[in-house]
């Protein structure tokens, strides 16, 4: 496995990252904003945010430029990304208040998000952070994952109807962008820290 280091393969990886990220969040938004993914049957959804996180973990597995890429952003940025979790969960609470998710959805996957972003947010606030505490946010973190996409995955799976919200602007980037990168980095990290490969 790689070790941390910068170099012109670590450069390029940047370069697509980014510019696959972009594609990624323009074709969710474009594709929400058009009721493409309205018209979806709701099973398909699931499948497509399960892949989200499968296909960028296997990239990593399977790319050495990438795991320099990966390890080289450095554990408090990458904990620092999961404080965007905080506003997922003030957004599920806004519409599951309204009465446009199932209770047991927006109930798990607020509050598990909303203790997700906060711990996250006091991990990047300590002065020097140990591998110990950025393994013990991944843990809670992916716990919640765990149990927050379990959870939707199964009411899509039913085809509650009221999970077609996520197929609609704005929460559509919640399941379908950011829960893709979010699961996929703590499954990447783990690898990075069990290596102690951090920064």
């Amino acid at each position: 496995m790689p070790t941390c280091n910068t170099s012109p393969a670590i450069r390029r990886t940047s370069v697509t990252v980014a510019v696959l990220l972009l594609i990624w969040i323009v074709a969710v938004i474009v594709t929400a904003q058009l009721g493409i993914l309205s018209q979806l049957y709701l099973p398909i959804i699931a499948m497509m945010v399960a892949a989200t996180i499968v296909i960028p973990t296997l990239w990593y597995f399977h790319s050495s430029p990438l795991q320099a890429w990966a390890c080289s952003i450095g554990q408090c940025r990458i904990v620092a990304f999961h404080i965007w979790r905080i506003p997922a969960a003030i957004m599920f609470f806004y519409f599951g208040l309204r009465g446009e998710l199932p209770v047991a959805f927006w109930v798990i996957a607020g509050i598990g998000d909303f203790i997700a972003g906060c711990y996250a947010l006091s991990v990047t606030r300590q002065k020097q952070p140990t591998i110990k505490d950025y393994r013990r946010f991944h843990v809670v973190g992916f716990a919640d994952f765990v149990v927050a996409v379990g959870t939707g995955f199964t009411y899509t799976v039913l085809q509650d109807p009221k999970m077609a919200t996520i197929t609609m602007l704005p929460m559509a980037l919640i399941p379908l962008f950011g829960v893709g990168i979010s699961g996929a980095s703590h499954l990447i990290s783990f690898d990075i820290l069990s290596n102690r490969r951090i920064q």
